[in-house]
Parts: C-alpha cells; sequence; structure tokens
C-alpha cells in the first residue's frame, strides 16, 4: 500500500521556547535541501513536520531523512478521512502487507482532535477487534509486540502508522550559526565537521592545497569528502586555497623544528581573514589533544595566537578508534585512507616542536612577508558549491583514463 506522507517528530526542538518557531523553520529549510530532487511538499508546523510524498518512494525519502539533524523519529503514515469505515479499510490493508502467523500487535491511539465520535478507548478496542476478526493466529501484546499500529486522530484526518525509525537527533543545521571548517583529506577533520553541524552549526570548509607537491585527486579527494557530509545539511561552501608560496618560503627561511607550527599560523591567518569576510563567527578543526606534534596544548597555544575568532576542536578528547568508528558510520573513512597526499603532510621535518614556544614562534614568523603572501592567496580562492550528486575523483579519473 502506498503511504501518503511521512510524520516528522522534533527532538530537541521542543526545548527551544520563543525560539522553537525559528528552529522549526530552519529545520523545514534543512529539509527541503536535501529532498530538493524530490517532487514532495514539506510542512513544518509547530508540533510535527509533514512530508507529502506525491507518489514519491517513501523509502528513498526516509533514507534521507535518517540523516538530517533535529529530527527525533519519522514514520511512514496514511492519512484516512475522519471515518471509521476508511479507517477500518486502510488499517486490514496495512496489516496485509506486513502479516505472518502468531505475529502479535497493538493500537496506540493518540487525539487530539477531541471531536471525533470514538474516545482513545474506544478506537484502541474497535481496530483491535477488526484485525482479531480478519487475522488467523494473531494476538494483542501490550509489551514489546511485534508491530504496534499508531494512530493520530487530528482536526483534518487520521494518520495510521505501522513503524517509527529513530532520526539523527542534534539541532538543526544552521541554527547555531555559521563557522570555517578546515578541512583536510585525513580520517579527522570530516568526522569534526559532522560533530559541528550535529549541533547545529552551518560549516563552511576551506581547504589548502599546493600544486605541484599536492595533486589534483587530492584536492578532489577532500571535496567528495565534502559531498559525503552534504547529505546532512544540503549544499555546503568549499574554499581552495592556494598554499604553495607560503610553504615554500617557510621552507626556505623558518627553522626546520618550527616549520609545522608557523605553518599552521598561516593557515589559520588565512583562516581568519576569510571567516571575517565571510561573517563565520569561529573556527572548527579536526585536532585531538596529543594525536601528533602539532596537536599539543603548546602548539595550540602558539598557532592560536593569530586570531581572536574561537578555535573550536570537536575531537579534542577523542582516541583515534573513537575518531575512526564515526568516520566508518559516516561513510568517509574509506576516501580519508586513499593515499593522496594533503598539504599538512609535504615539508614535514623529522623533528617537529611538539612545545613550540609562543615568543620564538612570532620570531621566526617574522622572517617571512605573511601580511603580503596571505593577502595574495586569498585574493584567488576559489569557490565551489558541493551538492549531494556531485562526483570529483571518478570524474577525473575518467578524464585521464580518456587520455591513454
Amino acid at each position: 500500500m502506498k503511504y501518503s506522507e511521512i510524520m516528522v517528530r522534533y527532538g530537541e526542538l521542543s526545548t527551544k521556547g520563543r525560539n522553537r518557531k525559528s528552529f522549526i523553520d530552519r529545520l523545514g529549510n534543512n529539509v527541503r535541501n536535501v529532498l530538493n530532487d524530490y517532487n514532495v511538499e514539506v510542512k513544518a508546523n509547530h508540533d510535527r513536520m509533514h512530508i507529502i510524498l506525491h507518489d514519491e518512494d517513501a523509502k528513498e525519502i526516509m533514507n534521507k531523512l535518517s540523516n538530517i539533524f533535529g529530527i527525533e523519529n519519522y514514520s511512514p503514515v496514511v492519512k484516512v478521512n475522519l471515518n471509521i469505515d476508511d479507517l477500518k479499510k486502510v488499517v486490514l490493508n496495512l496489516f496485509k502487507e506486513i502479516y505472518h502467523s502468531k505475529i502479535s500487535f497493538k493500537v496506540d491511539t493518540k487525539r487530539s482532535n477531541h471531536n471525533f465520535e470514538y474516545d482513545t478507548y474506544d478506537l484502541n478496542k474497535l481496530i483491535g477487534e477488526t484485525l482479531l476478526n480478519n487475522f488467523d493466529d494473531v494476538c494483542v501484546k501490550m509489551k514489546n509486540p511485534d508491530v504496534t499500529l499508531a494512530l493520530d486522530v487530528r482536526n483534518d484526518g487520521i494518520y495510521v502508522s505501522l513503524n517509527k525509525y529513530t532520526g539523527a537527533w542534534g539541532l538543526p543545521v544552521g541554527t547555531s550559526g555559521k563557522a570555517l571548517m578546515m578541512i583536510s583529506g585525513g580520517i579527522d577533520s570530516p568526522v569534526a565537521a559532522y560533530l559541528a553541524m550535529k549541533r547545529g552549526v552551518k560549516v563552511e570548509m576551506i581547504h589548502f592545497y599546493s600544486p605541484p607537491y599536492t595533486s589534483e585527486l587530492a584536492l578532489n579527494k577532500t571535496k567528495d569528502l565534502v559531498v559525503k557530509l552534504t547529505k546532512y545539511c544540503g549544499p555546503i561552501t568549499f574554499i581552495e586555497v592556494p598554499f604553495t608560496k607560503i610553504q615554500e618560503e617557510i621552507k626556505n627561511k623558518v627553522p626546520s623544528g618550527y616549520l609545522m607550527t608557523i605553518q599552521r599560523r598561516a593557515m589559520l591567518r588565512i583562516a581568519d581573514i576569510i571567516a571575517h569576510k565571510r561573517k563565520d563567527l569561529a573556527i572548527f578543526t579536526g585536532e585531538s589533544l596529543g594525536q601528533v606534534a602539532s596537536q599539543t596544548l603548546e602548539s595550540m597555544v602558539a598557532i592560536n595566537d593569530v586570531t581572536k575568532l574561537p578555535v573550536l576542536r570537536p575531537l579534542i578528547s577523542m582516541d583515534k578508534n573513537e575518531i575512526i568508528a564515526i568516520a566508518k558510520n559516516i561513510d568517509t573513512y574509506g576516501l580519508s585512507i586513499l593515499p593522496y597526499e594533503d598539504c599538512c603532510t609535504i615539508f614535514t621535518p623529522p623533528s617537529p616542536k611538539t612545545k613550540p614556544n609562543l615568543l620564538k614562534s612570532r620570531e621566526f614568523e617574522k622572517l617571512v612577508d605573511f601580511d603580503k603572501l596571505c593577502e595574495e592567496a586569498v585574493n584567488n580562492i576559489k569557490l565551489t558549491k558541493i551538492s549531494n550528486n556531485d562526483k570529483y575523483i571518478d570524474n577525473k579519473i575518467n578524464e585521464f583514463n580518456s587520455l591513454l
């Protein structure tokens, strides 16, 4: 039987008081963005969201909904007129599709329309008897039944469903402001971006690339990682920053032990400039405390020195196994481990300072004309709007193969 719509129930939004409407409106827009390719109608009401399917496949739509933050749960439903005979017909047809011998069920009625002729108890009893009378070897079970038949009686009709699916929870992306995410091609930064979005942050991705030291495949791998993340929020702005000249200058003029520190300071300088231009409120990174040389507290102090914006690190207390588990769950791990180098791994000194001195960092930085170099890099950035159906690595590989 075809479902007429999907009913979405809100999670944390129920606690937002006066801001509830703006949160629900944002969630509605996020759902519309993610479902843009489907002929559906999204109605974000104060207590429920209704996604009218217009004959679209409910399974496909629910697969998309499972990743959208701000949703507690959702159900495919059939909307029935406020007529008991119509309700019985729909219930029997739905139950027929999942019926098997010895199946247990219960009827769970919620009734906001108190003018309907049957109250909650009457409906539970009447529909339960209808199923018992029309199917052999079925039983009512109030605790942990195989199937819960949910009836939601409202002013505009009765909504009937057999299944409830858990959503992604969290807050709708965009309700916590906009920030810049420093994304590499590794495992950590896509996970950090995912966790930022889960708390309602709309992220713009900034990526530093250094041709010819890094390949176009490395750049496209990072773009494909962003594609993976669009399923949580819709299109994402991707900012490419040319970084070759800056890295070469640092390599030529800065003592090797401080190469990594000064390089990261340069990245954060540029991110700070772009964040202010684009009105981003913070900078996110994929750093985890103690994981590599540049992720000690001393390094973070030396690097953060170049910006007054908050530098937020969602992974700060996680170990690598925890991060990998999330990466696998959000389907970024396989891409992240492809062996294409990013600019963070080139010119890596054999013994980087794990406890760089802030004053020395400032002095070594004076050896390079960063004002000029950063301005040049910012003037040559490239912005790309990345969407869920985009592909980058496969396209480049196909182009290369066509020349063979």
